[in-house]
């Protein structure tokens, strides 16, 4: 059993024992409080201290369905070391269904605030403070904006060996890699030496039930790998790495329709998809610059020109 002290918002976790504990946000003009659930499960004995986060953007509910999962399935109960669970972070974006914080801006770049920022900045510092300070690993569950659809990846940067070690133990069908953000959670997490993967999946306000469950065996994979659950990691096949990506992007406005489906490889000169105008006078092929790896599509059916369609791999 552990004697070491565990202490989270002020109150201290024995070993083997759970808490749900709130983070206060603010309060609504109508003097009501706004709080995040935070739930920590912890072991009897020693061992890590893994942060499962989602609802960082407030209409990414995937996410927030990957946490209820891993907690209804008591993965969050480890054998060793400490899970602080947190399901919805941006709890004002998840209740109106939008991407951002109240006062207009990405929570997601607003790291690490300020004590006297905007309201963002001010939740960004109590997070960084009262607990980033205490984990020793991060998962942040996201899904693709507006209407990009993700296939199931993690993202790391490819050169760091703890990050790509869970990375592959996750067991994706992507590992891709992406350079740190600046003012967002992971590069805030990075400069105080923690190590977190980013899972992408899905698209915004929907759930998918094909990309929550590879998410919930890669994060059970993950607590294995790192001694907090017993048993052989699910080993799945091979996870495409993706090196150096870009963004196909609309040559034209108009009516979009996609031609190819999302995590195929495709061959350069393929069609992608067509833009057409809606009097039927105008239609234009997408044609794949070169062999690649789709990983994302855009599912709108109207575009404009300049619009991402296509987030495809560079080799």
């Amino acid at each position: 059993m552990s004697n070491n002290k565990f202490v989270i918002l002020g109150k201290e976790i024995a070993p083997g024992s759970r808490a749900v504990l709130d983070l206060e946000v603010a309060k609504l003009h109508t003097r009501t409080r706004i709080n995040v659930p935070v739930i920590i499960e912890r072991a009897k004995q020693d061992g890590p201290v893994l942060l499962l986060m989602a609802g960082v953007h407030g209409d990414e509910v995937n996410g927030v369905g990957i946490i209820r999962e891993i907690i209804q399935k008591k993965y969050n109960k480890p054998q060793r070391g400490t899970i602080i669970c947190i399901p919805v972070f941006n709890i004002f974006g998840y209740l109106m269904q939008t991407r951002e914080f109240p006062d207009g801006r990405d929570l997601n770049r607003m790291f690490p605030g300020t004590s006297q920022g905007s309201l963002a900045s001010q939740f960004a510092h109590l997070f960084t403070t009262e607990i980033a300070p205490l984990v020793d690993y991060v998962i942040d569950f996201h899904t693709g904006g507006a209407d990009r659809d993700n296939m199931a990846q993690v993202r790391c940067v490819l050169t760091e060996q703890k990050a790509m070690d869970l990375a592959t133990a996750f067991g994706a069908p992507y590992i891709v890699h992406s350079d740190y953000i600046g003012k967002s959670i992971r590069e805030t997490f990075h400069k105080m030496g923690k190590t977190i993967l980013l899972f992408e999946g899905g698209k915004s306000k929907n759930i998918n039930s094909k990309i929550t469950n590879s998410a919930v065996i890669g994060t059970y994979n993950v607590m294995k790998y790192l001694g907090m659950q017993d048993g052989e990691i699910d080993a799945r096949e091979n996870p495409v790495i993706i090196k150096k990506s870009k963004w196909i992007r609309a040559p034209y406005s108009g009516m979009f329709r996609l031609k190819v489906k999302n995590g195929i490889r495709v061959k350069k000169k393929d069609v992608l998809g067509v833009i057409q105008d809606p009097f039927g006078e105008f239609e234009r092929k997408i044609i794949a610059p070169f062999d690649c790896n789709i990983f994302c599509v855009n599912t709108t059916p109207i575009v404009n020109k300049g619009n991402a369609l296509f987030h495809v791999s560079v080799e």
